[in-house]
């Protein structure tokens, strides 16, 4: 009956927690949590596929680290992947306030508590019993990655060139 006490408090100290680590980053770190909702906005497979390429890179290491027979290269090897994970709050954060600001349009929410929401309803989808554990999860942390990779390195979207207007030539014809 313990353990089912701990897991169960384990998950809502998260569940609490989560909404509230996201809208941290989002209070302290508002420039760089817009350019990964803009660039999740505007580019969302690049910004998976950069993830991608991000966590591979990451994970070599950490794999090899996490092998060594050796105490202190096995606590860098989780030391990284909780590095890497908190890298990729501030990417789930840009998520948080897409899904926010889309709730927004929908009714009239204050950008914080919209922002509020988005987050809470990324944490119930990332929950939600296998679909959310085996799909949303990781594609959520890969493509999350890959938008704070953008967006520390401020590399924005490109915008949309202007629609040329072709108006039809006037002629006079007799």
């Amino acid at each position: 009956m313990a353990d089912i006490s701990a897991i169960f408090g384990s998950l809502l100290i998260f569940g609490i927690a989560f909404p509230g680590l996201l809208t941290a980053w989002w209070l302290l770190f508002p420039a760089s949590v817009e350019r990964a909702r803009a660039r999740l906005e505007h580019t969302p497979w690049q910004c998976f596929w950069f993830g991608g390429l991000l966590t591979a890179a990451a994970v070599i290491p950490i794999v090899i680290l996490l092998v060594l027979p050796f105490g202190p290269a096995q606590f860098l090897g989780w030391a990284l992947i909780v590095l890497v994970l908190a890298v990729s709050s501030l990417g789930s954060a840009g998520i948080a306030a897409k899904m926010g600001q889309r709730l927004a349009e929908k009714s009239a929410l204050s950008p914080a508590a919209a922002f509020l929401q988005g987050a809470i309803a990324l944490e119930l989808a990332v929950f939600f019993p296998l679909l959310g554990w085996l799909l949303v999860f990781p594609l959520t942390i890969v493509t999350a990655l890959g938008a704070t990779g953008f967006a520390l390195l401020r590399w924005t979207p490109k915008a949309a060139p202007a629609p040329v207007k072709v108006e039809p030539a006037v002629t006079q014809t007799l």
